[in-house]
């Protein structure tokens, strides 16, 4: 019982090894929660902004996460060119595209005030 919850936990990470390696819109998606982390501990933001971005970023992982199953599972069931499996594609591309403008915006309204106080206090020093 035990070993087949600790071998569901390996595939698991096998799955994420899988999709940062050979998905490099999940290589950009990981650089930007990487940056997203490091904005968020320079400009020291709250407990809820953290919850926002942490939010925000395993969002769209998960969904970069299920668009490359769609794909490999469209690859496997139709490996000839298949109108309605390019659709199916499509679909899961554009609900990629939809949860990472939402984190963009996510991170816009947290980040770019926070920037802007600190571009402030420096025209305000150099003056």
């Amino acid at each position: 019982m035990v070993r087949n919850r600790l071998n569901s936990f390996k595939y698991a990470f096998k799955g994420l090894a899988d999709l940062f390696k050979n998905t490099p819109n999940a290589k950009i998606h990981l650089f930007m929660a990487i940056a997203v982390l490091i904005c968020g501990f320079i400009f020291n933001i709250s407990i809820t902004e953290w919850c926002f971005c942490i939010l925000s970023i395993s969002l769209v992982i998960m969904a970069e996460g299920f668009n490359t199953a769609l794909e490999y599972l469209t690859d496997l069931v139709s490996p000839d060119y298949n109108e309605l499996a390019g659709k199916t594609k499509d679909v899961a591309a554009g609900a990629v595209l939809i949860i990472s403008i939402g984190a963009a915006a996510v991170g816009l309204i947290i980040f770019v005030p926070k920037g802007w106080g600190v571009l402030s206090n420096w025209t305000k020093i150099i003056q």
